[in-house]
């Protein structure tokens, strides 16, 4: 994550660096949020497999070939997930990073505020008691061929979305791309924590059955029951002082997930984040490959309202499915395609789509290189939500789908 610039003396405003009195929250001269790191794509180092950062986007888009040598990978090494680069030793070498873990030892943290004050351990100024910035706020990473970024947006405090990204080696020797998207529910207790949970169980899940030889749509089923477990175990926590919260729901949140192989693509969810798919030639058109767990969807395929009338009212964006201890009967959903042809799939949040609803919207702000790029793709998608008002936090996955094998069918 960037930091403010710290000035010793008189601290300046990052957006139009006009001085700033000490405990201020907003520039006198400009309004600019001083709680809000910038956040727009270029402003923001990668967040690599170990941590470590790199530029954010390549200076030139990546060679074909790129594509190319995924679909032809080298013998794998034991266990059968396949990274980028070496890994160093961690927990969840292929998700993003945990924003529970402790800083390095003796490391202070400094208001970005007042740039005076130690930031204590929940996160606020000791001297004028300004909240800082999370980790979480904005995150990226590349796997692979798949990238994926999450931004907090412009009016919540936090990000509880989350997300996680792999890619394994069947046992034929052909690979497989794997991204999980979920979004809290912000009415539930801890949602933050019921994302990031269901995000790493899911895709754990997915990178220990593959390799052994389970369907992708089969191992995408278990992967959400092993998510919906995962939450459910949050519930059994015991609250913490800071989220006490005895009327609220227990944590829950929203899954959508995808699976590409050669020549098939299996996308799973329970709630109201989609995929979508997008062609890489655009003269077939883009479909979402998901319907949603809402009260909006039941009114239209009730045929009670229209799409259009549905998804204007109040109730539209109501869920009717979720992963949480309170939740009805666990539904997972999943689906299976055989694309004719190399594009890309677009998992994310409802605060993405809620601008770019059609699939003929989502593709147009896909970038023609998304395949080569998706890192790129992905930044300039949550752009895109952050232009048109970034109200929601916005999650999105940007998987490549190659083009499938000489000779083969359709489902």
């Amino acid at each position: 994550m960037s930091q403010m610039p710290r000035q010793a003396a008189l601290p300046t405003c990052p957006s139009c660096a006009e001085p700033l009195d000490a405990g201020d929250r907003y520039c006198g001269a400009c309004g600019y949020d001083l709680s809000v790191v910038p956040r727009r794509p270029d402003d923001h180092p990668t967040l690599a497999m170990n941590g470590t950062t790199a530029p954010a986007a390549p200076a030139a888009p990546a060679a074909p070939e790129a594509l190319a040598a995924w679909a032809t990978p080298a013998a794998p090494p034991t266990g059968g997930v396949r990274f980028d680069r070496p890994a160093e030793p961690e927990e969840y070498p292929l998700q993003a990073p945990d924003p529970r873990v402790a800083a390095e030892a003796g490391a202070v943290k400094v208001c970005v505020a007042c740039r005076a004050g130690r930031v204590d351990d929940d996160g606020y100024c000791e001297n004028c008691g300004h909240a800082q910035p999370r980790e979480r706020d904005h995150m990226e990473l590349e796997s692979g061929p798949v990238a994926a970024v999450s931004d907090r947006g412009l009016r919540h405090h936090r990000n509880e979305d989350s997300f996680s990204l792999g890619h394994a080696t069947l046992p034929d020797g052909s690979p497989a791309l794997v991204a999980i998207v979920c979004d809290g529910v912000s009415s539930a207790t801890r949602p933050d924590d019921a994302s990031m949970a269901a995000a790493r169980a899911a895709g754990d899940a997915l990178l220990a059955a593959l390799p052994q030889g389970a369907h992708p749509q089969a191992a995408m089923h278990e992967a959400i029951v092993a998510a919906a477990n995962a939450v459910n175990a949050l519930a059994a926590e015991p609250a913490t002082a800071r989220e006490h919260t005895p009327h609220q729901n227990s944590p829950a949140c929203t899954l959508v997930g995808t699976v590409v192989t050669q020549g098939l693509l299996v996308v799973g969810w329970v709630g109201d984040s989609r995929a979508y798919w997008v062609p890489a030639d655009r003269a077939t058109p883009p479909a979402r490959l998901t319907e949603d767990d809402s009260w909006a969807a039941q009114m239209v395929a009730a045929g009670l309202m229209s799409e259009a009338e549905a998804y204007a009212d109040e109730r539209a964006h109501a869920i009717t499915g979720w992963l949480g201890a309170d939740a009805y009967e666990l539904e997972p959903h999943t689906a299976s395609f055989k694309p004719d042809r190399p594009g890309v799939v677009v998992v994310c949040t409802d605060g993405l789509w809620n601008y770019a609803e059609a699939a003929e919207e989502m593709a147009e702000v896909v970038t023609p290189d998304a395949a080569v790029r998706p890192l790129h793709c992905a930044q300039v998608l949550v752009g895109h939500a952050l232009d048109g008002g970034g109200h929601d936090n916005v999650t999105v996955a940007v998987v490549p789908f190659p083009a499938p094998p000489q000779g083969a069918g359709n489902a």
